[in-house]
């Protein structure tokens, strides 16, 4: 086996340990902060790929995207969240169209609409996830 292979064996396997980790230790709004992050840089490794001219890669990679924005659209509880809930499907749907626009497109800039999209949501998710934190800490004190 020559050092390279043996190299990105390594790191594939530390990258895998370091997210098992992270996604044990992590609250169930850190879960969801870890998901909108992977779709993110799975849309944009897409976007990538299409200046690459890679379509294959192109097209798996906006499929880890939808199958992200798929689940956390699964998830949603529409009695209990109310209007706000109502609007994220609304949001996860309106993206999962786009998606499908810009892969049939191979339209980079309709993936960049959609990583805006979920950054937005991100960042709320990450103020979220914060505050629950600073919550739980209080409360051990």
């Amino acid at each position: 086996m020559n050092r390279r292979l043996a190299l990105q064996q390594l790191n594939k396997a530390y990258q895998q340990d370091a997210l098992e980790t992270s996604l044990y230790g992590a609250s169930p709004v850190g879960l969801i902060v870890i998901l909108y992050e992977g779709a993110i840089t799975a849309l944009q490794r897409a976007q990538g790929e299409i200046a690459q001219n890679n379509y294959v890669e192109k097209g798996r990679l906006i499929g880890k995207g939808l199958d992200i924005i798929n689940g956390l659209d699964t998830v949603l509880d529409l009695e209990k969240g109310g209007e706000v809930t109502g609007n994220l499907r609304d949001l996860y749907l309106y993206m999962k169209h786009r998606l499908g626009v810009a892969n049939i497109k191979n339209d980079a800039t309709i993936l960049q609409e959609v990583i805006q999209l979920l950054t937005e949501l991100l960042s709320s998710w990450k103020q979220l996830d914060k505050m629950q934190g600073s919550a739980q800490r209080i409360g051990q004190v």
